[in-house]
C-alpha cells in the first residue's frame, strides 16, 4: 500500500510531458495570431478616424485664418501659417500674437508625415485641398493606404 501512495505522489509531482508544453505553446500562438490580426485591424481605422478628425480641425483653424485674413494661406505659405505667422505674400492683415494653433504637432497626420495643403485646391478650386497620402504615403491606394481629403463627401464638413 505505501508501494502504491508513493508511486501516485510520483506520478502527481512529475510535471507536463514535451507534447502537453508544445501543445499549450501552439494554442497560444494561435490565439495570438487571431487576437493580433483584430487589433492591427482596430489600430488601422483608428488612425482613419484620426486622420479625419485633424483634418476638420485644420479646416476650422484655416476657416477662422480665413475670417481674420480675407484669404487662405498661400501654398507656399502652407499650414506653418496656422502656428506662426507667416512671411512673403499674401501678408496676413489681422494674424493673433498666438496663432491659429497651439503645436506644429497638429500638422503632422497619424502616420507621422506632413499633412498636404494646396490653396486654392484641385478638389475644392474655391477653397483649398487638405489631405494626408495614409498609410504608405503615396498619392492614391486603397483600404487603409487610401488618401483622406477634406473632399471626402462621408466626413462630416466635408468640401469646405
Amino acid at each position: 500500500m505505501r508501494k502504491d501512495r508513493s508511486a501516485a505522489a510520483i506520478r502527481r509531482n512529475r510535471g507536463f510531458t514535451l507534447i502537453e508544453i508544445m501543445a499549450v505553446v501552439l494554442i497560444m500562438g494561435l490565439l495570438m495570431a487571431v487576437v493580433g490580426v483584430n487589433i492591427k485591424g482596430q489600430i488601422d481605422k483608428a488612425k482613419l478616424t484620426t486622420a479625419k478628425a485633424q483634418i476638420s480641425q485644420l479646416e476650422n483653424a484655416l476657416e477662422f485664418y480665413r475670417m481674420d485674413n480675407s484669404r487662405y494661406p498661400s501654398t507656399s505659405q502652407g499650414l506653418d501659417a496656422l502656428v506662426q505667422k507667416p512671411s512673403g505674400t499674401p501678408e496676413p492683415r489681422n494674424y493673433p500674437p498666438e496663432g491659429y494653433l497651439r503645436k506644429s504637432a497638429a500638422l503632422i497626420d497619424p502616420w507621422g508625415v506632413r499633412f498636404e495643403y494646396a490653396s486654392p485646391g484641385t478638389n475644392n478650386p474655391h477653397s483649398f485641398d487638405l489631405w494626408s497620402n495614409g498609410a504608405d504615403q503615396e498619392a492614391g491606394g486603397e483600404g487603409g493606404d487610401s488618401d483622406i481629403g477634406n473632399w471626402e463627401s462621408d466626413r462630416p464638413g466635408a468640401g469646405a
